[in-house]
């Protein structure tokens, strides 16, 4: 079959979904819709891309009851250690293969982003392998609609200018949670000896011959910045020395991959990195970590419904401020080398939180720990330090009942004996996994809507729950 809404020739696959029978409030609803090809076929009717995009809009999940979770649950490995690691395969013409991927919609637009630059990217083992080969690397332009959709595609630069010598990409895009600049980004690129300037909303920056190595000190230790500038300084001229660096796990798993590739770099997980460029990276084979925000969700699912759930493909170490906080909200909490067990018997104790750069409590963790405080005995406060709009979900958690109070970067939280179920909406990724998380422990039906934000960053999270025993549903309208 052609593709003609996306003027392609060529012959595409027939996905079928499944059907899927959904009992909600006495009514049963039937879906039976297919893909095929670019459009989107449904009972006679024929969708463009944009109208499959905006019925994906309109899909919403239903909670019906509140029941204590219990069970064995797998974490995914980490989006926001594989975005960065898919860009820097850009790096080398070999193949990179890259295991235990999440296959979400970010992970997706990444792919896409690297073949309209001119490298193949297949997903294969049910979607968990990537195979990358940027042989045919042929293009520096970065387009506003990829970019756009998610902040992390602007990580292409670094391996673009290492590599080309030129790039042009749009200004990033992602969540709405706060201004979130580049400049430490292009300081560094600049500090290495590229010529950049802004122009019509893109970036363009070029290197006369080849980067340099520098001594680049980061005014914060943003993770987007250590990663991109470190990607650029592994086939630079010259040691690299970057300080005030984030010491993140993920920024430890992009220097193994690099590593792996052949790249030269020292103290990784510390505030100083140092990198001695190389003449060339080949392709490698590579697994990444496990995601500590998702394993930190599942966390306090259990806690919030007073289950008993155990998590495995877990780094207890990357957990460590989310245990800290749940144990010292009366919690119970053990740990094995690869997994955590989460069970919750007794009250919910209050706590104060603030976030902090890793090794502290994560700001990707705030809305979550905020759901669960709502069902706290007590009054507590979270003190947002990272990005000066994550309260998005104040208002949401407040229609199921909350008694929470905004200030500044500040939220006060008084504790309720329960909440109720509401219409709510997904302001952003880990606002959408708060409302799923106060939707598990509330009375009555919570419906969730723009749920294509928490799906940029949970695995089927939904099913997930579902093997623990939550009673909720993904309907699409």
């Amino acid at each position: 079959m052609d593709c003609k809404s996306c003027n392609s020739d060529r012959v595409l696959d027939i996905f079928d979904l499944a059907i899927q029978r959904v009992n909600y409030e006495s009514k049963l609803f039937i879906i039976t819709d297919k893909l095929i090809g670019c459009q989107y076929i449904n009972r006679n009717q024929a969708y463009t891309p944009a109208c499959l995009e905006r019925k994906m809009h309109m899909s919403k999940y239903i909670i019906t009851d509140a029941v204590p979770l219990k069970g064995r649950v797998r974490v995914s490995g980490a989006k926001n250690s594989v975005l960065p690691i898919i860009a820097a395969s850009l790096l080398t013409d070999g193949q990179c293969t890259i295991q235990d991927i999440p296959y979400l919609s970010d992970v997706r637009i990444m792919c896409d982003l690297l073949r309209s630059l001119g490298a193949d990217a297949e997903f294969s083992c049910n979607n968990t392998k990537l195979l990358i080969k940027s042989k045919g690397l042929n293009e520096i332009y970065a387009p506003y609609e990829l970019v756009s959709k998610m902040r992390a595609s602007f990580m292409v630069m670094g391996p673009l200018l290492a590599r080309i010598g030129k790039a042009k990409i749009s200004f990033p895009g992602g969540c709405a949670i706060g201004t979130r600049p580049v400049d430490l980004h292009l300081k560094g690129f600049s500090a290495m000896g590229a010529e950049i300037h802004h122009e019509h909303g893109y970036i363009y920056a070029t290197v006369k011959d080849k980067l340099k190595g520098a001594n680049i000190y980061l005014d914060f230790p943003s993770v987007g910045a250590t990663e991109n500038i470190m990607t650029a300084a592994v086939l630079a001229d010259g040691q690299t020395i970057i300080e005030n660096s984030a010491i993140e796990p993920e920024v430890v798993d992009l220097a193994n991959f690099l590593t792996a590739m052949g790249a030269d770099i020292k103290g990784a997980g510390t505030d100083t990195i140092k990198i001695n460029g190389v003449e060339k990276l080949k392709g490698t084979e590579y697994s990444v970590i496990p995601d500590r925000i998702e394993a930190g969700t599942y966390m306090i699912a259990a806690a919030i419904t007073h289950g008993d759930v155990v998590i495995d493909n877990i780094v207890p170490d990357h957990v460590k401020p989310v245990t800290a906080k749940l144990r010292e909200a009366g919690v119970e909490i053990s740990e094995e080398l690869s997994s955590v067990r989460v069970k919750c018997n007794d009250c919910i104790k209050a706590v104060d939180i603030k976030t902090h750069p890793y090794p502290g409590f994560p700001t990707d963790m705030q809305a979550q720990m905020t759901s669960l405080m709502c069902m706290a005995s007590g009054t507590s406060m979270i003190i947002e330090t990272i990005f000066e709009n994550r309260f998005m979900h104040v208002g949401e958690l407040n229609r199921m009942g909350a008694n929470i109070k905004i200030d500044g970067r500040s939220a006060i939280i008084e504790g309720r004996p329960k909440l109720t179920g509401a219409q709510v909406k997904a302001t952003d990724l880990r606002a959408g996994a708060a409302m799923i998380l106060a939707g598990l422990c509330a009375d009555g039906i919570t419906e969730i809507t723009d749920i294509e934000h928490i799906e940029r960053g949970y695995v089927n999270i939904h099913e997930k729950l579902q093997s623990l025993g939550a009673k909720i549903q993904k309907i699409d309208d």
